[in-house]
């Protein structure tokens, strides 16, 4: 059972478990906080065996859809990756910004920055990983933490972007300590290359604030960059 699943059991069977505690005080029937009990236990099942545990994914991210900082540091962590990616060489083929919106396109998860892994998966093929495309593929994935912690102070979201990069570097044989340390020098670069490109970068969240197509935000990336390398008159 997935842990949001999980999560939404035990806050549930906890409210339920009250209700029954306090159901004489307020003269409500001991059958309600059971047949609760026996609906929230097989709901969870049944997301877990059926849907892949997309039912609290949904549930969760559309609760937390309320706040509009949530929204606001989504669309800033997404842009981290996207903007980060695209001047490391690795094509943007899509991006959705809720479980939802993931969901009705096909993509897992909560949603994210899609890649162009066609490099990627060819050298895994071949047993290997070339030490750039390690490099770009770690940057990439810091790029969300980093940009929200340049905006906010701090990054709420970012876990399974560490996953990613910790189940490679393990796979390749990285040892705990060099993974820190690719972590750490992976944060800096994606900063670098946000604040190298921050124009750019506050121009692609309002694109993808609009949920422009992904052409549409290389052109405004590009256009971006160009107009702050011109020279001034």
């Amino acid at each position: 059972m997935s842990q949001l699943s999980l999560n939404l059991v035990a806050i549930s069977i906890f409210v339920i478990t009250m209700s029954a505690l306090l159901g004489p005080l307020v003269q409500l029937s001991p059958v309600v906080p059971a047949i609760a009990t026996a609906s929230v236990l097989g709901l969870a099942a049944l997301d877990t065996l059926s849907w892949q545990g997309r039912g609290s994914t949904l549930m969760l991210d559309w609760l937390a859809g309320f706040s509009a900082e949530h929204r606001a540091r989504i669309i800033r962590h997404e842009a981290g990756h996207f903007l980060v990616a695209r001047q490391l060489d690795i094509p943007v083929t899509d991006y959705t910004l809720s479980a939802w919106e993931a969901l009705k396109k096909g993509h897992p998860g909560q949603g994210g920055v899609q890649f162009d892994t066609q490099v990627l998966d060819a050298e895994l093929q071949q047993g290997k990983l070339s030490a750039q495309m390690l490099d770009r593929l770690c940057t990439i994935w810091m790029a969300g933490g980093a940009a929200e912690a340049m905006i906010y102070g701090t990054a709420e979201g970012g876990e399974d972007d560490r996953g990613k990069l910790r189940a490679l570097l393990a796979q390749i044989r990285f040892s705990a300590a060099d993974t820190q340390q690719k972590e750490r020098v992976s944060v800096l670069r994606a900063k670098t290359l946000l604040e190298t490109n921050w124009v750019a970068y506050e121009a692609l969240v309002a694109a993808m604030e609009r949920r422009d197509p992904v052409e549409d935000c290389d052109r405004i990336i590009t256009s971006a960059i160009a107009a702050t390398e011109s020279p001034s008159v």
